[in-house]
C-alpha cells in the first residue's frame, strides 16, 4: 500500500521549492495511493488536486480544503460520492471510470452550490435509465455533465420528471447493489494467490475494483516495489573503512561552501524556509561538520581544520538558509612593518644645517691652540697678539 507521506508531497512540490504549506496546485496521479489523507492537514491552500488513476475506494480527509477548486479522481475505486459538501468553492469534479453504483449519492454534492462541471463517464450509474434527468434535476447548480452542456429544457423536464425518474433509479440501484454483491462473493472464491504472473495474464478477469488492485500488486511486485520484494536501505556511510569522514547530501540540498577569505569558510545550506529550527541538529568537528534536517544527513569535510569554539550558526529570516562561519585554525594573520611618515617641510620654513662643534676650527682660540702645539716644538716661536 503506497502512503501519502510528506516525503512524497514535498517530491510533487518541486515547482513551489519543496514547500508544501503554500501548495496551490498537487499531482499525485498514478501513484498506487490507496487512501486519501494528510493532505487535509498539511495542504490547506489546494486549488487544483489531481488523483486519478490509483487506487483510492473512498472519498475521505478533504474537509478542510476550502480552496479547493477542481478535484480529478478519475480512474479509482470509488463506489459513493460524499465527504465533498465542505469543499465550498468546488467548481470541477471528475470522477470519470470508477465504479459508483449509488447514483442517489450525488445528493450530497447539493451544497456544493458552485459546482459546474461534474464527470461521471464510464460508472455503472451511467448505464441506468434516466441517469442524465436525474443529476440535472438533483445538481441544479450544473453547467455541464460529462462534458456536455445542460440546457434549460433540459432542466425544466429533470424537473418535471423527478418523481417517476426517482423510482427508476431506485430499481436500477437494487439491481447494481445485488449484482455487486454476488460479484464480490465470485471473486473472493475463485482467487487463487498461487497463480504464477503469466498465467494471470492470459486468464480473463472481471472489471471490479478487487481486479484493479491485483493488478496494480503484481505489477509493483514485478518492478521490486512490492513490500515483499523491498529490499533493507542501506545505511548511510559517513565515514571510511580508516575512520576518514565523506561528504554526504542524503537531504539533497543545495549549498555554497566559501573558501576564498583566508580567514574563515563560510557554509551557506538551502534549509527549507519555513522548517522548524527545532528540527535541526549541528555537530561540528574540526574536520568536518554533520547537519540533521528531519532525520535526513548532510556532511561536509573541511580542506583544513577549523575553531569550533570559536565558530556560528545563524538562520536566514527571509530565506530560511542556514548559515555556518567557520574560522581557519591554522590562520596567521601576516605582521605588517609600520613606516613612520615623515612630513613635508612646511612652505616658507628655513632649514638649518646643524654642523658639529669642532674646537680646531674656532678662531677665537687661535693663538691658545698654535702656541699648545709649538710648545711640543721649541724651535717655533710663539704667537703675539698686535
Amino acid at each position: 500500500m503506497v502512503k501519502i507521506t510528506e516525503e512524497l508531497i514535498r517530491k510533487k512540490a518541486e515547482h513551489n521549492e519543496g514547500i508544501i504549506g503554500t501548495l496551490e496546485e498537487l499531482s499525485l496521479h498514478q501513484e498506487d495511493v490507496e487512501r486519501i489523507e494528510n493532505i487535509n492537514n498539511w495542504c490547506k491552500d489546494i486549488q487544483i488536486l489531481y488523483l486519478q488513476a490509483n487506487l483510492i475506494p473512498k472519498i475521505e480527509n478533504l474537509n478542510k480544503l476550502k480552496k479547493l477548486e477542481y478535484l480529478n479522481l478519475a480512474i479509482n475505486n470509488i463506489e459513493k460520492i460524499e465527504n465533498l459538501g465542505r469543499c465550498e468553492f468546488l467548481e470541477k469534479l471528475d470522477l470519470t471510470l470508477n465504479f459508483i453504483g449509488d447514483l442517489e449519492s450525488v445528493c450530497s454534492l447539493q451544497n456544493n452550490v458552485h459546482l459546474k462541471h461534474l464527470y461521471l463517464t464510464g460508472n455503472p450509474c451511467c448505464d441506468y435509465e434516466g441517469y442524465r434527468q436525474y443529476v440535472i434535476a438533483k445538481l441544479p447548480q450544473l453547467i455541464t455533465l460529462d462534458g456536455t452542456a445542460i440546457t434549460k429544457s433540459e432542466k425544466i423536464k429533470a424537473k418535471q420528471n423527478i418523481v417517476l425518474i426517482e423510482d427508476k433509479i431506485k430499481g436500477e440501484q437494487e439491481r447494481y447493489f445485488l449484482f455487486r454483491k454476488e460479484q464480490k462473493k465470485r471473486i473472493e472464491d475463485g482467487y487463487d494467490p498461487t497463480i504464477d504472473d503469466e498465467e494471470f495474464w492470459k486468464s480473463t478477469s472481471e472489471n471490479c475494483p478487487e481486479t484493479r488492485v491485483e493488478i496494480s500488486r503484481r505489477t509493483r511486485k514485478s518492478k521490486g516495489l512490492d513490500k515483499g520484494e523491498i529490499t533493507e536501505k542501506k545505511q548511510v556511510r559517513l565515514f571510511t573503512k580508516e575512520g576518514r569522514p565523506l561528504n554526504m547530501n542524503q537531504a539533497k540540498l543545495d549549498f555554497k561552501f566559501n573558501d576564498e577569505n583566508p580567514e574563515k569558510f563560510v557554509l551557506d545550506l538551502a534549509v527549507y524556509k519555513y522548517l522548524d529550527t527545532n528540527l535541526i541538529e549541528i555537530d561540528l568537528q574540526p574536520i568536518y561538520a554533520r547537519i540533521l534536517i528531519k532525520g535526513k544527513v548532510f556532511q561536509i569535510v573541511f580542506p583544513e581544520e577549523i575553531l569550533t569554539d570559536k565558530s556560528t550558526a545563524k538562520r536566514s529570516q527571509t530565506t530560511g538558509h542556514l548559515v555556518l562561519d567557520l574560522p581557519k585554525a591554522n590562520y596567521k594573520p601576516l605582521k605588517r612593518k609600520t613606516v613612520k611618515k615623515t612630513s613635508p617641510p612646511k612652505e616658507n620654513q628655513k632649514e638649518v644645517l646643524e654642523v658639529p662643534e669642532y674646537n680646531e676650527m674656532d678662531f677665537s682660540k687661535i693663538v691658545e691652540n698654535y702656541n699648545k702645539k709649538c710648545s711640543e716644538h721649541p724651535e717655533v716661536p710663539p704667537l703675539e697678539y698686535g
